[in-house]
């Protein structure tokens, strides 16, 4: 690993693993939730879409997690598939993290909400001509991001800002 230091810039030049990337957006967001008093574990291995459990005080699950990490940062967005535009539970939450230099930047968001974000955009980029002037092609590959290269009806840029470091919303209601 090269870190070239040019005034405040810091470029880490090594390629990592998305597997390491998605464990360490995990293990942050554990912290996160741990210092706010917030009890969380881990689900048994292999379960599907669900990262973290929030848990009560009786250790009864109140809320699921995902985790999704960027090792750019968050201004590129995080890859979503088809399947998150129906995975939707008052349950269900998202967290965004978007591995910045300096800290680590988290948006916490309800399932509903990635949902819509997530079918909607993908309706608009679907819409969109291509560069030539064709139509794309459908695939199972979404994106969400607090700032869309295309226009996202009812999320302007910025839509995500209100869910930055929202932990609040993770605690038993």
């Amino acid at each position: 690993m090269v870190i070239n230091r040019r005034k405040t810039k810091i470029e880490i030049s090594t390629k990592i693993s998305t597997s390491l990337v998605g464990a360490a957006g995990e293990h942050f967001v554990m912290y996160e939730l741990y210092r706010r008093g917030i009890m969380v574990g881990q689900p048994p291995q292999g379960v599907a879409d669900v990262d973290l459990l929030v848990l009560d005080e009786k250790a009864k699950v109140v809320k699921s997690l995902q985790v999704k990490t960027s090792s750019k940062g968050s201004k590129i967005g995080w890859i979503m598939k088809s399947k998150h535009e129906n995975l939707v539970s008052p349950q269900l939450w998202y967290v965004f993290v978007g591995m910045e230099i300096e800290k680590p930047v988290c948006y916490v968001l309800p399932s509903k909400v990635v949902a819509q974000f997530v079918k909607i955009s993908h309706s608009a980029w679907l819409k969109m001509p291509t560069v030539k002037g064709g139509s794309h092609n459908d695939s199972d590959l979404r994106k969400i991001s607090n700032k869309s290269s295309i226009s996202v009806p009812g999320f302007p840029d910025g839509w995500m800002d209100k869910y930055e470091g929202r932990w609040d919303l993770l605690k038993d209601s």
